[in-house]
């Protein structure tokens, strides 16, 4: 017979499992049916597992000091369902802690509290028109853009992943499209079905259509010839950076704006969401989302220097090895870069602490940066040595840093760990453009040391991802705020 705390811890866990087997349909048809993505404390529960809601609510204790138990949460669930809502991502876990643990708080009456904390889209019409998009080129990034707008497919989607364009097509080709699409040796196995169309030269996966397009040049290709009309290009090959050979895009029929994921040369705005995102026009046709050791490090060096002030410092980032390298020595332009990327540590330059000035103006001049390639295929490290406009201490540095991840305008850019173990694959497939190593910060008076890990494909392509929902003119407000 079991002990009776054995009883109880039994008793507690299918409790927490009954629950967020109920909440997964409803989050689930939120998001098909009104475009609302459902989070906790900053964590998507977008195609999530009954796991996966059980440890983002877990999460809220590591924040708080409490816990924020399920039951608590699933009548905020439960009500929000049932409320006429514009599009919206909307975190249950600030409202439901809020709801049951802020001051001032009205805790019997949850309708009047959800309406007044969601006014801004209750009874909202959703005025957003869908955005056919291409994928102009198909590598590591051009596939993790493909998985994250294929993870939203529905009726309410706005960004539509209407094609692909790639060298080649040869027999068999789109059978290795596929395979590359649905197995992937650092992010996983693709989360759900995908099948090839050999007829109309295509891929369908869950419900979406992908038409495949074998091009040379992007002026050639007639996109309307497929259905495809005003089109927001993203060139994931870097071929081209600059207005002129990114312009190729624009010559294209059915094609109106080109998004570049890789740093732009010239005039071309260099975004980092969260920073410098509002610079983007309706009138910008061509679009650079920077890097993304760029859209790592300037949200946080923004916070810092809006906080504490930033007189100068120094960025080392620890990247991992990338398709530029060889697999062993062989000849390569760059120095070093032709050492073999699995058997060495590779210094070499990076160009990311002077293109923080391109999205954050304040800090121009003021950091030099260096980089080091290491023998791992994701996930790079940026550690930060700053000297500070004024003295201060970690408590005082990772509290502020831990609040910014949470509470500000930059929570989908900056995330935060306390954990003592944390190591960088713990770190794949994290949404956000930079996770805060904050056990292992260092500061002596003004000098402050940051290590920020980041996931230098999947953290970037979601920041590709809300720039191209700039670009499409689609705002999705972040409640509450």
């Amino acid at each position: 017979m079991n002990h009776p705390f054995e009883q109880e811890l039994q008793s507690s866990w299918q409790e927490r499992q009954e629950y967020a087997e109920m909440m997964l349909p409803i989050i689930g048809k939120l998001y098909r049916n009104k475009s609302i993505e459902i989070t906790v404390y900053g964590r998507t529960l977008l195609n999530a597992s009954a796991i996966d809601v059980i440890k983002a609510h877990r999460k809220v204790r590591l924040h708080e000091g409490i816990k924020l138990r399920l039951r608590e949460s699933f009548p905020v669930l439960e009500a929000i369902h049932a409320m006429p809502l514009a599009p919206a991502q909307i975190d249950i876990g600030k409202l439901a802690f809020d709801f049951h643990y802020g001051s001032g708080v009205d805790k019997t009456d949850l309708s009047a509290y959800l309406h007044k904390k969601l006014a801004d889209v209750v009874s909202k019409t959703d005025e957003h028109t869908p955005q056919d998009v291409v994928l102009y080129g198909f590598g590591r990034i051009g596939r993790l853009l493909a998985r994250l707008m294929i993870e939203r497919q529905g009726q309410s989607n706005k960004l539509r992943l209407r094609a692909i364009v790639v060298r080649g097509g040869r027999e068999g080709d789109l059978e290795k499209r596929a395979s590359l699409l649905r197995r992937d040796s650092v992010h996983g196995p693709f989360n759900g079905s995908i099948t090839i169309d050999h007829e109309r030269n295509a891929l369908k996966a869950n419900g979406a259509y992908i038409q495949v397009i074998y091009a040379n040049s992007p002026d050639e290709i007639d996109y309307t010839a497929y259905g495809i009309n005003n089109a927001l290009i993203i060139d994931n090959t870097g071929i081209w950076r600059d207005r002129d050979g990114l312009g190729l895009h624009l010559k294209a029929k059915g094609a109106a704006k080109a998004l570049l994921t890789a740093p732009g040369k010239g005039d071309i705005k260099n975004i980092v969401h969260g920073v410098n995102d509002k610079d983007i026009s309706p009138a910008d046709t061509i679009v650079s989302a920077a890097s993304c050791t760029t859209n790592a490090i300037t949200p946080v060096l923004k916070a810092l220097d809006e906080e504490f002030g930033i007189a100068n410092g120094h960025v080392e980032t620890v990247h991992s090895y990338t398709n530029d390298q060889n697999l062993i020595d062989n000849y390569h332009k760059g120095e070093r870069r032709g050492r073999s990327a699995p058997l060495n540590m590779v210094i070499t330059e990076t160009g990311a602490a002077q293109a923080v000035a391109k999205a954050y103006p304040k800090l121009a001049g003021k950091l030099t940066g260096n980089a080091i390639r290491v023998p791992t295929p994701n996930v790079s490290m940026a550690i930060l040595n700053l000297n500070l406009n004024e003295a201060t201490d970690k408590v005082s540095v990772n509290e502020f840093l831990r609040d910014t991840a949470l509470f500000s305008s930059l929570q989908h850019q900056i995330d935060y760990t306390a954990s003592t173990e944390v190591v960088s694959t713990d770190m794949v497939g994290s949404r956000a453009a930079a996770v805060i190593d904050s056990q292992a910060t260092i500061v002596a008076d003004n000098r402050l040391t940051l290590y920020v890990w980041y996931d230098n494909e999947f953290g970037y392509s979601c920041q590709v991802m809300r720039v191209a929902m700039n670009m499409a003119g689609i705002t999705i407000p972040a409640l509450p705020v």
